[in-house]
């Protein structure tokens, strides 16, 4: 059952990652057909982290009172809804409107499907089931790719978008067979069907082991805070966990990585890779580094730890930003094998630390009563610094250049790697009901 909801619930990050990647294969078709302007291209780009801003605000107010499970379901439709939508577009408007329902779908499920994980997770195993979902992000962006390179001598923009449609009916229809999470179980007065949930997940534990596991959900939500409203984020125990993860979200965000994802092509054009061909062959490198890396993450976050991951993360993208920037200075002889091999270490320590660990920390750290919309709090600040990056992505290349661009983002990276060495907590082997009462006063 566990490798079931897993799956399921990691399979929402497929469509997340695909969702994400496949406009970059699809936009310069897009652009040819449409005729749009660099701000128009960007705000197309930008609709999904557009989208998403309204869907993590869905989610936060729905989670609590309909479950997770229940919102799973319904970003399951609009991801269904959206794909089909994208490929029978017949202007940019549609094609828009369609991507920001993609993007509540994203926005939502975002915030719903790691908090699912984490709430069904062992604690031993929680980092790298959690991390599950930022695997299959990249796994859904490298089947972007690929699937981008074998329809682009066709032209074939609208089935790269509308295959997103096929995946999402299997979460649709997977997500039904899923049980609540126990915690959201317990939290609701629930406790004989949490603990029901909680021996099917972890079949190895006694019925008093359940039993203590659920006691100890019930006493952790009595012991919170007076408040699980807004005016509870405002007390002296929430209030560094908040910080911690919204900026956690908007230094991930300026590091650059979605405005390499969304415009992939286009920067390895940059970088002097000629022919869109050529440019998606090397997008698909990008997107195999991504899934690699993302595995290895998953090893390491629970053997060696959130924060040392999260310390040498920005480290390593902030060097390989710079040889970015530096192989595309127009006083630098063509560099395009450099530039990709620092692409590739760009994504590589991004993948390993800086992809999964915001979203990881933001399951961890809030208090049951509060997670729904502390999570959701912070995935706002994520999808609309996402937002603007991605939006304004075009149009600062155009007017400063892309060697301009990388540095601005490698200079965010050096803030980011003090960041996470002032302020970044460890909670390995920690189950979240300990969280709660010793790594959140850790962060004031």
């Amino acid at each position: 059952m566990l490798i079931y909801l897993v799956a399921l619930a990691a399979l929402f990050g497929l469509l997340f990652g695909f969702d994400e990647g496949v406009i970059a294969g699809a936009l310069p078709h897009i652009t040819k057909v449409f005729d749009i302007s660099a701000g128009e291209e960007g705000f197309m780009t930008a609709s999904v982290p557009l989208g998403a801003v309204a869907g993590a605000i869905v989610a936060a107010a729905f989670a609590d009172t309909l479950g997770r499970k229940k919102v799973l379901f319904l970003c399951s439709l609009l991801f269904a809804i959206g794909a089909i939508g994208s490929g029978l577009s017949h202007d940019e408007w549609m094609l828009i409107f369609s991507r920001l329902i993609l993007g509540i779908a994203i926005g939502a499920s975002s915030m719903a499907a790691p908090m699912f994980l984490a709430e069904l997770a062992p604690a031993r195993h929680r980092g790298a089931i959690v991390s599950a979902f930022q695997l299959m992000i990249t796994v859904g962006i490298l089947a972007s790719y690929i699937l981008s390179y074998l329809l682009d001598p066709l032209g074939a923009w609208r089935w790269m978008l509308g295959l997103g449609a096929v995946p999402a009916a299997i979460c649709l229809f997977g997500i039904l067979r899923a049980p609540e999470s126990p915690r959201w179980l317990a939290m609701r007065g629930r406790a004989g069907d949490a603990q029901a949930v909680i021996s099917s997940i972890q079949p190895d534990l006694t019925e008093a082991q359940t039993r203590e596991i659920v006691d100890d959900i019930v006493h952790a939500r009595s012991v919170e805070t007076h408040a699980s409203g807004w005016a509870a984020f405002r007390s002296e125990h929430v209030k560094p966990i908040v910080a911690f993860t919204i900026v956690a979200f908007l230094l991930q965000q300026v590091s650059g990585i979605n405005a390499i994802i969304y415009y992939a092509p286009t920067i390895m054009g940059h970088a002097g890779f000629d022919g869109l061909t050529t440019q998606l062959a090397a997008t698909i490198g990008v997107g195999a580094v991504n899934v690699a890396m993302t595995i290895v993450a998953m090893v390491m976050v629970d053997r060696f730890g959130r924060r040392p991951l999260f310390i040498i993360g920005f480290i390593g993208t902030a060097i390989s930003l710079a040889v970015i920037a530096f192989t595309m200075l127009e006083a630098t002889p063509p560099l395009a094998p450099v530039a990709l091999v620092g692409l590739f270490a760009y994504i590589a320590f991004f993948a390993v630390s800086l992809g999964p660990l915001p979203w990881l920390y933001m399951s961890e750290l809030f208090p049951l009563a509060l997670r729904s919309k502390g999570m959701a709090m912070a995935s706002v600040a994520n999808w609309s610094c996402n937002f603007i990056v991605v939006f304004l992505f075009p149009v600062v290349v155009l007017h400063f250049g892309a060697a301009a661009t990388f540095a601005i983002f490698c200079c965010f990276c050096v803030i980011g790697a003090f960041y996470a060495w002032r302020y970044a907590p460890e909670t390995k082997g920690v189950t979240l009901e300990e969280i709660e009462e010793k790594h959140a006063m850790a962060l004031a």
